[in-house]
């Protein structure tokens, strides 16, 4: 591999994943990386939601989008990612993208939270369709890094293994509370 980050990672098998046509939701915009790689993927048949709660987010997005001429799929909606399953129906999404922590170069005391975290998850998990994969990258540290880290880890153990395959990476030689790669299958 050629980049070791964790979103180099999250976006390889991402690759593997979305086709030309499908509906891929990127949970945690922020500076619009994964948003423009599912755009790509999705084509211009495909769609991609994209939600952030930072207006910043959204505009530094949709500049990216346009200087990177990604098809036009794509709508960025600025609101929680809690409440993504108000914009797609159950079983119609191939990918799920999330980004846990705060957005690089953005105001550190705005972080995602466990509690909308979970709720995000959980929602997100209804929508994918069978064969669909959620991303989970998690970033601990901060206020409440620590916090979510460990209630989602919790959360994704629990999850019904008839229902979800979930494998979870983790870079074990690295200082500093590493970030945490999740891929979580819907079989």
């Amino acid at each position: 591999m050629k980049n070791l980050q964790i979103t180099a990672y999250t976006q390889h098998f991402i690759r593997q994943q979305v086709m030309p046509g499908d509906l891929c939701i990127d949970a945690t915009m922020g500076n619009g990386n994964d948003t423009a790689l599912l755009s790509r993927l999705a084509g211009e048949k495909g769609k991609v939601l994209a939600f952030d709660i930072q207006e910043f987010a959204l505009v530094h997005t949709e500049e990216r989008l346009k200087r990177e001429k990604c098809p036009e799929n794509y709508r960025l909606i600025l609101d929680s990612h809690e409440n993504m399953a108000s914009y797609a129906e159950p079983e119609t999404v191939s990918c799920i993208t999330f980004n846990l922590g705060y957005l690089p170069g953005g105001d550190h005391h705005i972080a995602t939270k466990a509690e909308s975290s979970r709720r995000a998850v959980e929602s997100g998990l209804t929508l994918l369709k069978k064969g669909g994969l959620m991303t989970l990258c998690i970033y601990s540290g901060g206020d409440t890094g620590f916090q979510e880290r460990d209630e989602m880890l919790e959360f994704i153990r629990e999850l019904d293994p008839h229902q979800y395959l979930v494998i979870q990476s983790e870079y074990i030689n690295r200082p500093n509370n590493p970030p945490i790669p999740v891929l979580i299958i819907k079989l």
